[in-house]
C-alpha cells in the first residue's frame, strides 16, 4: 500500500527551505534514506549546496554509461537546468522526464506515472538498467521509489533520491548512484554467474580505482601497478553495468576520491580492503605504492624496483617544471587535497586549500601531510571561507569556484576555475608531475595584464555603481538579501602563513 503523500504547499515546494523539505520527506517515510545520508554526507557550515545542483553528479554517472537509460522526476525547471548542464557537459543520451502537476503528486499518480515509463522502457535489447531519480519536491512528497520493481524483463531498476536537502554536493551524488549499482551488483554476484566484462580480465590482481578522473590517469595507474605485479580494474562510476562485476571482483580498492562513502560501504560488505590518497607526487607515490604493496602481498624486492624507477622520474619532472607563488586553492570536484600535495611538491607556496567535500578516514593521511607542510585545510569549506582565505593570505593566484574566480579577478589576482583548468589534467605519477605547471605559470605571470585593466577602469564605481552617471545611483540596502557572515579561516584566526 502506498504511504499517504504529504502536501507541499504552493508557497512551499521546492523553494519552501531545506529543513520544511527534510521534515516533509521524514513524514513520507523517508526518515531512513536521510538518516544513512546524514551519516554518509554530513553537512558544513551551510544548510544548502552551494555549487551545482547534486543531481547533476548522479544524472552524469547515468548518462556516461552504456544500456543504461536516466530518467529525472522533479520540478520542471529544475529539470530543464540538469538536461541543460548534462548535455552542456557532453552528454549524448537522452535524459527521461516525468512530468508532474499539484493533482497528480498530491493523489499518488506521480508514482504510477513513474511506474509506467519504467516498464515502457525497460527493452533488455536496449538497456541493462533504468535509473530513476527523485529531486527535491518528490523526495520530500514521499513519492517512493523503492516500491518499483527491481527488474522488469531482466532490466535492472535503480531509484534513488538526489535531494538539496539530503546530498550536499554533486560529487557525493555520483557516489550515492555508484553505491546503489555496486549494491545490487553485489547482491547478483552472490546469487551465482554474472556477465563477464567487455575486456578480457587481467590475468594479474586488479586494483580498483574509485572516482572520476582525467582519462589519462587510470592509464598512469596500471603502469604503475604494473611493476608490482598487479593490473588497474575498473574505475568506478563505470561506464557499463558488467564493469561493475569486474569493480567487485579485485584485490584492493583504490580510494583516489575518498568521500565515495557509499561505495566504500559496499566495497568492505564484498570483502574489499580499501586503500586512500593518490600517487601524486614523489611523497605521495611512494607511500602509495608501499600502501598497495602492503594490502596486496607484494615482495619488498618488486616494491623497491618499482620505487627505484617511478620516483627519480616524478622527481626529474617537477624540477624541471617548477612553480613559484603564492596560491590559495578550493573547488567542489573532491580532488582538492592531491592537487594540493602535487602544488606543495612542485613548489608553489600553498597556504590554504578548501574543498567542498567532508572529512573521511581516506582523506586523513592527505590532510596530515598538507598541515605538516604548513597548508591550512578546511573540508565542507564554505564560499564565504574560500573568500576570506583568499582575502588573508592574498595570493599570487587564486583557483576556485566561479565565484571565487570572479571575486579574484574583481582584485586584480589571477585566477584559475578549478573544474575545468586544473581537475580536468593528469595528475598521476610522470604525467601528473608537469602537467599543472604550464597552466598555473602562466596564470602567474599574468598578473601585469590585470593591473592594466584594474588601472584602465579606475574610477568608474563598482558593482551597481558601475558606469558614467550624471547621478550616481542610490544604494538601498534595506532591499538586499543580508549575505551570510562569514566564518574565519584557521590561518586568519592562528596568523598563518
Amino acid at each position: 500500500m502506498l504511504e499517504e503523500p504529504v502536501i507541499l504547499s504552493e508557497t512551499g515546494g521546492c523553494h519552501g527551505g531545506a529543513e520544511t523539505m527534510r521534515e516533509a520527506a521524514k513524514k513520507a517515510g523517508l526518515s531512513e534514506t536521510l538518516e544513512q545520508y546524514a551519516k554518509d554526507y554530513p553537512v558544513g557550515p551551510h544548510d544548502q549546496p552551494q555549487s551545482m545542483c547534486p543531481a547533476f553528479g548522479s544524472l552524469r554517472v547515468g548518462l556516461r554509461m552504456r544500456r543504461t537509460a536516466s530518467v529525472i522526476s522533479g520540478s520542471a525547471c529544475c529539470v530543464y537546468g540538469l538536461t541543460f548542464v548534462s548535455h552542456f557537459y557532453g552528454a549524448k543520451r537522452t535524459v527521461g522526464y516525468v512530468p508532474f502537476n499539484s493533482e497528480t503528486l498530491v493523489t499518488g499518480k506521480l508514482f504510477e506515472d513513474i511506474r509506467e515509463a519504467v516498464f515502457k522502457l525497460a527493452d533488455p535489447d536496449k538497456y541493462d538498467a533504468v535509473v530513476v531519480t527523485n529531486l527535491c519536491v518528490p523526495t520530500a512528497s514521499g513519492v517512493p521509489l523503492r516500491l518499483l520493481p527491481k527488474e522488469i524483463n531482466g532490466v535492472r531498476i535503480i531509484g534513488i533520491d538526489v535531494p538539496g536537502f539530503g546530498v550536499p554536493t554533486h560529487a557525493e551524488a555520483k557516489d550515492v548512484l555508484s553505491g546503489a549499482m555496486l549494491a545490487y551488483a553485489r547482491r547478483e554476484a552472490e546469487a551465482g554467474p554474472v556477465q563477464a566484462p567487455r575486456t578480457p580480465r587481467a590475468e594479474k590482481p586488479t586494483v580498483t580505482l574509485l572516482g572520476e578522473m582525467f582519462p589519462a590517469d587510470p592509464v598512469m595507474i596500471g603502469g604503475m601497478l604494473d611493476l608490482l605485479g598487479l593490473a588497474a580494474g575498473p574505475t568506478v562510476p563505470t561506464r557499463e553495468w558488467r564493469e561493475l562485476y569486474g569493480a567487485l571482483d579485485c584485490a584492493a580498492v583504490a580510494a583516489i576520491h575518498p568521500f565515495y562513502t557509499a561505495s566504500i560501504r559496499e566495497f568492505e560488505l564484498a570483502g574489499r580492503t580499501v586503500i586512500g590518497s593518490a600517487p601524486v607526487g614523489v611523497e605521495g607515490t611512494a607511500t602509495w605504492l608501499e600502501n598497495v604493496a602492503r594490502v596486496c602481498n607484494v615482495p619488498f624486492a618488486m616494491l623497491d624496483a618499482a620505487k627505484a624507477k617511478l620516483l627519480p622520474a616524478i622527481a626529474g619532472a617537477l624540477a624541471r617544471t617548477p612553480i613559484k607563488g603564492r596560491i590559495t586553492l578550493s573547488g567542489y570536484e573532491g580532488s582538492e587535497l592531491i592537487v594540493g600535495r602535487l602544488l606543495v611538491e612542485s613548489g608553489a607556496d600553498l597556504c590554504y586549500v578548501g574543498t567542498a567535500t567532508p572529512r573521511t578516514r581516506f582523506s586523513e593521511a592527505d590532510e596530515a601531510w598538507l598541515k605538516a607542510k604548513g597548508v591550512e585545510v578546511r573540508f565542507r569549506a564554505s564560499l564565504e571561507q574560500d573568500l576570506a582565505a583568499m582575502a588573508h593570505y592574498k595570493p599570487d593566484l587564486a583557483i576556485g569556484t566561479t565565484p571565487v574566480v570572479q571575486a579574484a579577478k574583481s582584485k586584480a589576482i589571477p585566477s584559475l576555475y578549478f573544474t575545468n583548468l586544473i581537475s580536468a589534467r593528469p595528475l598521476m605519477g610522470v604525467a601528473g608531475a608537469g602537467s599543472l605547471a604550464k597552466v598555473i605559470n602562466a596564470a602567474l605571470e599574468s598578473k601585469h595584464r590585470f593591473d592594466e585593466m584594474l588601472a584602465f577602469f579606475d574610477g568608474v564605481g563598482t558593482g551597481p555603481t558601475a558606469g558614467i552617471w550624471e547621478d550616481t545611483p542610490k544604494l538601498r540596502p534595506e532591499f538586499k538579501v543580508k549575505p551570510r557572515k562569514a566564518e574565519k579561516s584557521i590561518g586568519e584566526e592562528n596568523g598563518a602563513c
